[in-house]
């Protein structure tokens, strides 16, 4: 149990996740102290995954023209012994808003690598499928990233890789050569939508650099949609 107090709480609703197995050597720069690379069927994954941030409040208060707002992110797993408890987090490569003031504390304050762009999302909501596609321009691009699904959100599975990829609830930041930063992230379990169809239109290595760039024409080894829920985020420390 997460015993720190809270930080931020939000919703993040509609959580489309696109899951690439990667040389894990490519990670390794990114890897913060004390962690260790957290691996599914022995495969090290990155995720690029987009959603929305909605009724966003810091320390119980809303910041005007900031509460909804569109997040896209590269990131991959890790996981950090805690004592005798395995601790599962993410790490993020870099975070997409569309907002310079969530960027501008979250890079000076936290050391996140947060980065303001154009950015749109498009929710089609019918009887029997449901269409998410979320948007951001780079370079004079549109990216995109879009999935259809079933109407009907259904129970992840324990044990499977849904389940690694959403129950991750840690996150862990490259501070300094030797310093790592740790938050906790409290919601329930969520569900999934049954995919349909996905498109991604990215371009990897405008958005997150060269050694990811053949991520642009590599077909992804999953990908999913989770409802999400109401998240906590709890005030982190230092290692």
């Amino acid at each position: 149990m997460i015993t720190s107090k809270v930080f931020l709480t939000a919703e993040w609703r509609k959580l489309a996740l696109a899951q690439y197995a990667v040389d894990r050597e490519i990670l390794l720069k990114y890897l913060p102290p004390n962690t260790e690379l957290d691996e599914w069927q022995g495969k090290y994954y990155v995720s690029l995954v987009g959603f929305m941030f909605i009724d966003v409040k810091l320390r119980g208060l809303n910041i005007p023209f900031h509460t909804n707002f569109e997040e896209v992110n590269l990131r991959f797993y890790v996981r950090y012994k805690d004592g005798e408890e395995w601790k599962r987090g993410v790490v993020f490569i870099k975070e997409i808003v569309p907002l310079p003031a969530i960027t501008f504390v979250a890079n000076t304050i936290y050391k996140e690598n947060y980065q303001t762009l154009p950015m749109n999302h498009v929710w089609i909501e019918q009887e029997h499928q449901l269409e998410v596609d979320y948007l951001w321009k780079s370079n004079k691009k549109w990216n995109k990233f879009s999935v259809t699904t079933s109407s009907k959100a259904q129970e992840i599975l324990i044990g499977s890789e849904e389940e690694f990829i959403t129950e991750h609830y840690w996150g862990y930041t490259k501070i300094g050569a030797n310093r790592t930063s740790e938050y906790g992230v409290e919601h329930p379990r969520w569900e999934a939508y049954p995919i349909k169809d996905y498109s991604i239109d990215v371009d990897f290595g405008i958005n997150y650099g060269r050694e990811f760039a053949f991520l642009s024409n590599t077909k992804p080894n999953s990908v999913m949609l989770a409802e999400g829920s109401e998240i906590r985020v709890m005030k982190g420390k230092k290692f």
